[in-house]
């Protein structure tokens, strides 16, 4: 179902566990003239979380609301959404729950510019299974992005409570040191994003623990999701100061593959 004819607002109740708890996950979905390339990484992408978050999830259900949702021209965003369902007062989860599933769709452009970014005083929980899960409790990910957009950036980068890189906002993070490509590791408070693993996959990456200072000393830095494919930075202001970054032919050579 498209953004316009969703199911409305009343089907999904106050006492919906999605909505008064965060209680539920999400997938954002690259949709093209009614095509959707990567729909099964999406979808054991989120039967992995529904593990980790002992909920039930109906994969055919789920491919068939986002194959749906896709109009058949043109560049969207399907959302596919997941709550745990009803459940009575409390954080206690029913015996059975039995989750609400949809999906919505709303044009998504493409990206050319390269981005600007900040570095958020927000913090990622490493610590947090959440933080590994695209769930829908995403508020720290909303404070960073606002504090972005606050300095006039279009994107906040991340990081843990250990001060090391974790990711941006709404996207993973990759930079180039010495020729070499550098990742942070999933232990850091990333996302296993579906893009960072296809360029993980594609070329020899070095997934590390490190501060922010790495990105100080980066060649160029640029981010990773479904949406955008790879967006280059061209401009990031972090606590040891502010660094430009200059196109860089292995960002050029990556963003052909996606």
């Amino acid at each position: 179902m498209t953004l316009h004819d969703a199911l409305p607002f009343e089907a999904v109740p106050f006492e919906d566990r999605g909505l008064l708890l965060g209680d539920g996950l999400f997938e954002t979905l690259l949709a093209v003239d009614g095509d959707l390339p990567r729909v099964a990484a999406h979808l054991d992408r989120m039967a992995a979380g529904c593990a980790v978050l002992g909920l039930p999830f109906d994969r055919d259900e789920a491919e068939g609301l986002v194959r749906q949702a896709a109009p058949a021209a043109g560049r969207f965003a399907v959302r596919l959404t997941l709550t745990a369902g009803s459940g009575g007062r409390g954080l206690d989860r029913p015996a059975a729950p039995l989750p609400r599933l949809f999906a919505t769709a709303a044009p998504s452009a493409p990206v050319t510019a390269p981005a600007s970014a900040i570095v958020a005083t927000t913090r990622r929980n490493e610590g947090s299974p959440a933080s590994r899960l695209k769930t829908l409790s995403y508020l720290d990910n909303v404070l960073a992005r606002a504090e972005a957009s606050a300095a006039g950036a279009d994107e906040a980068v991340m990081l843990n409570n250990r001060g090391e890189i974790a990711c941006a906002g709404a996207a993973n993070l990759f930079w180039i040191e010495g020729g070499r490509l550098f990742t942070p590791r999933l232990d850091c408070g990333a996302l296993a994003g579906i893009t960072r693993a296809r360029l993980m996959a594609a070329e020899r990456v070095e997934a590390v623990a490190v501060g922010v200072e790495a990105l100080d000393r980066a060649e160029a830095v640029f981010l990773s999701n479904s949406l955008i494919g790879l967006r280059p930075l061209s401009r990031l202001v972090t606590p040891l100061g502010e660094r430009t970054y200059a196109p860089h032919r292995l960002v050029e050579r990556y963003g052909v593959l996606f």
